[in-house]
């Protein structure tokens, strides 16, 4: 075997060993995704107490915790009282690992990298509290939007000018379909956690990629919320919980919006 050869050898199976690394890593964030999920809405600390069973309160054993396999293992129910450990847990595992490892493959060992996994952590966390809970907590928005801020100013792709901007623009937008809502159709149509949120994927997206994210998840919400409407699983005056399409919408532009502002460009104005 050539030396060329050799090194092609190597590089392959350290790619694929870290691979497996972040994956792992990925499981491991999502089980405090989870709990972040868990106690966050009802003002627990996400440290103490030590990870237990909802239904009895056992404190859970090391073996108990392994994400997704122990899950598996013990077919999706406590070992202690046999009640059923929601599904939920781990769907958020699994994605996170599986997420974590495509980030790696796409971006490498480097600080976008760790930057959009953050970012994908961030959203994932909103949308699960917002499906549940119909709340999008300001423990979250505020400090992630500092964080942001700061992130965007050093980056070279976004810059605090844009960032400012995309901000401005999602805000403006979404304080003008709320006071909309509640003028015309007399209900919060739009929650301002939701007006919060979109700032904060404005500073992050920046401008104008900040439109793609609104864009997205103003069709997907509609669609959806069509179905739900059609199907009646949903009543006119029912709430949808936004956040659930304004998450994977600010996960796709932060990794592909500049390609979609490119491509509409050619398309419909060059």
């Amino acid at each position: 075997m050539t030396l060329i050869a050799k090194t092609a050898t190597i590089a392959c199976i350290m790619d694929i060993f870290y691979i497996v690394v972040f994956a792992l890593m990925g499981l491991a964030v999502g089980s405090f995704l989870n709990v972040v999920a868990d106690r966050l809405p009802s003002g627990e600390s996400i440290v103490f107490p030590p990870s237990h069973c909802p239904a009895c309160k056992h404190d859970l054993a090391a073996k108990d915790l392994f994400p997704v396999f122990s899950w598996l293992l013990l077919r999706g129910r406590c070992r202690y009282c046999g009640k059923p450990i929601p599904k939920r847990l781990a769907i958020i595992e699994a994605v996170t690992g599986g997420a974590f490892a495509f980030i790696y493959i796409r971006y490498g060992l480097s600080l976008p990298a760790l930057v959009y996994a953050f970012y994908f952590c961030l959203f994932l966390v909103l949308l699960v509290i917002d499906l549940e809970h119909q709340i999008i907590p300001n423990k979250i928005v505020y400090p992630a939007t500092v964080i942001a801020l700061i992130i965007s100013a050093l980056s070279p792709d976004v810059g605090i000018v844009s960032a400012l901007i995309g901000g401005g623009t999602g805000l403006v937008l979404f304080v003008i379909i709320a006071v909309a809502s509640l003028l015309i159709l007399k209900q919060e149509g739009m929650g301002w956690g939701d007006v919060k949120m979109v700032f904060l994927i404005g500073v992050i997206t920046g401008f104008p990629r900040v439109l793609v994210a609104i864009y997205l998840a103003v069709i997907s919400g509609g669609l959806v919320a069509i179905f739900l409407l059609a199907t009646r699983r949903k009543k006119k005056r029912e709430g949808i919980p936004f956040a659930v399409f304004l998450s994977p919408a600010a996960v796709l532009t932060i990794l592909w919006g500049t390609y979609i502002v490119n491509l509409y460009l050619d398309l419909f104005v060059y």
